[in-house]
C-alpha cells in the first residue's frame, strides 16, 4: 500500500484528502517510483481551486523526486534504485509512490538531494525558459521582476544577475527587501507603497525595463506596461491575483510599440529532448552555485491542505516540499 492526495471536486484546501491505495505493477514504458519529496507549486493551488481545469476525480501535483522501485517491460535506461526526478506531469505527484512514464524521468546528480530537487526543478525550468527563450537575458538587460522574494523569483533573479542583467525586484512587503537584495536585485520596490513606473525610471536613468516578468496578473498588469521602455516585452507568466483584463492592441502601440506574451512551461518542455536539455541547464546552474536550493518549509504529505492554506494566506517565503 501507499498513500496519495485525492480530490473529487475543486474548492478550498479541505478538498485535498489523503487516501491509501494499492501499489501498481508498471506497464511497458513505465516505472514505479517510491517518492521521497514532492514539490508544491502555485499552479497546484490554481488547479485545486478550478482556475486551471484538471480531470476530476483525480490526483494533483506536477513535481517529485525519489527512487525507481520497479521497471515495466522495455525499460532499459533506468535500473531499480536509481535516483530520479520529474516535472510537469502527468498529474499525481502528491503521493508516496506512483507509476510514471520513463521517457519523462530525469536522473538526479549525485550532489543533489531529492528534497532539493523537488524544491527547484519545476521552478528552475520556469526561470530557465523565461530568461533564455521568452527573452534572451544578457549583460546589460534591465529586468523588472515581481515576487522576487518567492521561490521562482529567487531563482530567476539569481540566474539573470549571473548573466549580467540588472534586476529590479518588486516585493509585496518591506520585510522582503533584504531577501530580494540577497538574490541580486540592484533596486527593490514595494508594491502598494512605491510608484513603480517612477521608481524604475529613477533606477534606470529614465530608460525603464527591457522586460517585465509579471506572475501576479490582474492587480499589476496595467502598471507593468507602464514600466517598459519602447519596444519592451511584457511577460505575463502567472496570475496569482487573477487573470489580467483583456488589453486593446492599440494600447501596446500607444505605450511605445510594446510586445506582449503569455508563456507557459508546458509548451517549453513538451518535447522530451528539449525537456532534458533545459533540465540539464538547471542542474548545471545548481552545481555552479547560480541556483541555490532553499526550502522554506517541509510538510508531511498528509498535511498538504495546510501547505496550500499557508500559500493562499501569504505565509510562504519560498519553496515548499511535501514528504510521504
Amino acid at each position: 500500500m501507499t498513500t496519495q492526495i485525492w480530490l473529487d471536486h475543486t474548492g478550498g484546501p479541505e478538498v485535498l484528502q489523503l487516501r491509501s491505495v494499492d501499489r501498481e505493477v508498471p506497464g511497458p514504458g513505465q516505472v514505479w517510483l517510491d517518492q521521497e519529496a514532492i514539490g508544491v507549486n502555485y499552479l497546484d493551488v490554481t488547479q485545486r481551486k478550478g482556475g486551471v481545469p484538471i480531470t476530476l476525480p483525480g490526483g494533483i501535483g506536477l513535481e517529485g523526486a525519489g527512487r525507481v522501485a520497479a521497471l515495466g517491460a522495455g525499460v532499459t535506461d533506468f535500473a531499480v534504485g536509481d535516483r530520479v526526478a520529474y516535472a510537469l506531469g502527468p498529474l499525481g505527484s502528491y503521493a508516496g509512490g506512483r507509476l510514471y512514464p520513463v521517457e519523462r524521468l530525469l536522473r538526479l546528480p549525485d550532489t543533489l538531494s531529492a528534497q532539493d530537487a523537488a524544491s527547484i526543478l519545476f521552478k528552475g525550468l520556469t526561470a530557465q525558459y523565461l530568461i533564455s527563450s521568452t527573452y534572451p537575458v544578457t549583460k546589460g538587460t534591465v529586468v523588472l521582476l515581481y515576487g522576487v522574494a518567492g521561490a521562482v523569483g529567487q531563482i530567476l533573479s539569481r540566474w539573470a544577475t549571473h548573466l549580467g542583467a540588472s534586476v529590479i525586484g518588486v516585493v509585496s512587503r518591506a520585510e522582503s527587501i533584504d531577501a530580494a537584495k540577497e538574490a541580486g536585485c540592484v533596486a527593490v520596490l514595494v508594491w502598494g507603497q512605491d510608484d513603480l513606473p517612477n521608481g524604475i525610471r529613477a533606477a534606470t536613468g529614465g530608460n525603464k525595463a527591457d522586460v517585465v516578468y509579471d506572475g501576479i496578473g490582474r492587480e499589476t498588469f496595467a502598471t507593468s506596461l507602464d514600466c517598459l521602455r519602447p519596444r519592451g516585452l511584457m511577460v505575463s507568466f502567472g496570475a496569482s491575483s487573477g487573470k489580467p483584463d483583456p488589453v486593446a492592441v492599440e494600447t501596446l502601440n500607444s505605450k511605445g510599440s510594446l510586445y506582449l506574451t503569455r508563456p507557459g512551461l508546458a509548451a517549453h518542455i513538451r518535447d522530451v529532448d528539449e525537456y532534458r536539455k533545459r533540465a540539464r541547464a538547471v542542474f548545471d546552474a545548481v552545481a555552479a552555485g547560480t541556483i541555490v536550493p532553499k526550502i522554506w518549509r517541509t510538510y508531511a504529505l498528509a498535511d498538504a491542505a495546510t501547505a496550500h492554506a499557508d500559500i493562499e494566506g501569504g505565509l510562504s517565503r519560498g519553496a515548499i516540499v511535501l514528504t510521504p
